[in-house]
């Protein structure tokens, strides 16, 4: 099964959903920006994940490059210039 995610990253939390090609959600959680809660939350889904998209309006960097060392694909953090993940 493929999966999609998406972050909406605050400056003290951030909102992760994850879903499958029919729009069902898999996953949704408001976490504390917290690196390694966050990695700790998409363990189980890692090897379904087929990207994940993170929308921030600045401040984006740690997470998109933690996402990034951990192996996800696709993080992208650029506020506004967005691409759909799953084609």
């Amino acid at each position: 099964m493929k999966l999609y995610g998406g972050m909406d990253l605050h400056s003290t939390n951030v909102v992760t959903q994850l879903i499958d090609e029919g729009d069902k959600v898999f996953y949704r959680k408001k976490q504390s920006c917290d690196l390694e809660q966050i990695l700790k939350g998409l363990e189980p889904f890692k090897d379904s994940i087929e990207g994940i998209a993170v929308e921030s309006t600045y401040n984006w960097y740690w997470l998109v490059d933690g996402l990034k060392a951990a192996g996800y694909r696709g993080a992208s953090g650029e506020y506004g210039s967005g691409q759909a993940i799953r084609r």
